[in-house]
């Protein structure tokens, strides 16, 4: 058993070397007041507060960025990069996909509905519909 987490775990790693690989988020997720949490569709007022790393990531996964261009666009935001970065933003990565928040894939990714932006950008009835008519699993 632990062989094949180690296997799992190996192709992750090489995935996360792959930088042209697009990430896309599998959570739905609230924006306020610049905190990034998880949301639960059925219950819009309840949030799970998520570490600051975990929360850019999460926000920015929209399916249409690699993550060359995730990583490019960090490094835009300090006037001196972290000497650690390109680490830390992998480690981040690789957590959330281990925790299902976050995917890769090789191509472009089109975000269902109610993935697609925060929950209070979202119709929450159109949102819950979709959400059975595909068989979303919320996580």
């Amino acid at each position: 058993m632990c062989y094949n987490v180690t296997i799992m775990t190996s192709n992750l790693r090489e995935a996360l070397l792959d930088k042209s690989q697009f990430f896309y988020r599998t959570v739905i997720f609230t924006r306020k007041a610049g905190i990034v949490a998880l949301a639960d569709i059925n219950n819009p007022q309840e949030s799970t507060k998520l570490e600051d790393w975990f929360g850019v990531i999460i926000s920015l996964a929209d399916g249409k960025h690699t993550l060359q261009e995730l990583t490019a666009f960090m490094r835009q935001h300090y006037q001196q990069v972290p000497e650690r970065l390109d680490d830390t933003l992998e480690s981040v990565i690789e957590r959330l996909i281990e925790s299902k928040m976050i995917k890769l894939s090789e191509k472009a990714v089109e975000l269902p509905y109610y993935l697609s932006s925060p929950i209070e950008q979202l119709d929450i009835e159109k949102a819950q519909k979709l959400i059975t008519e595909d068989g979303y699993t919320v996580h």
